[in-house]
């Protein structure tokens, strides 16, 4: 028996969506992360993009558990002396951009090169309930029934 390694024509990509309306962060993104890569399919080839298109819906409404919303600490450089930044999450999250909380999760837990990036513009995050991805149908995934520790109850 021989080794499957899939190549660009083996690779079925499916379009799945994912309401982040009470969701634990850490979960759902590892959840992402793992779609995203395509672990969950039993052609997984490690060298190619063979995950699924992600669209995420509600991640203002996303959850952090404990003490993370306000002791998490997002830093960022600005390249002079000196430019160090940093940003709470709870500041993130009443911001403009609160989806970039659950995208840097995402981003994290992906591998930084060439091949991560491409993962990573298979995943399309929205703060409302509205996304511009309809005329792909994509099929609902509800993460909350999956473990019921992925949604917070109190």
């Amino acid at each position: 028996m021989k080794t499957f390694s899939a190549t660009p024509k083996d690779i079925e990509k499916s379009w799945i969506l994912i309401d982040a309306n009470g969701l634990v962060v850490g979960r759902l993104a590892a959840l992402i992360a793992t779609r995203l890569r395509g672990k969950h399919k039993p052609s997984f080839t490690p060298h190619m993009d063979c995950g699924d298109n992600i669209v995420v819906i509600n991640a203002d409404k996303v959850v952090l558990t404990g003490n993370k919303r306000a002791d998490k600490v997002y830093y960022w450089h600005t390249g002079y002396p000196g430019g160090i930044k940093e940003r709470t999450a709870a500041k993130i999250l009443e911001g403009k951009h609160p989806e970039r909380v659950l995208h840097k999760a995402v981003e994290r837990m992906l591998s930084r090169g060439p091949l991560g990036r491409q993962q990573m513009k298979n995943l399309r995050i929205y703060s409302g309930a509205e996304h511009p991805h309809e005329a792909q149908n994509p099929t609902k995934v509800d993460v909350a029934a999956l473990n019921t520790k992925n949604a917070r109850s109190a």
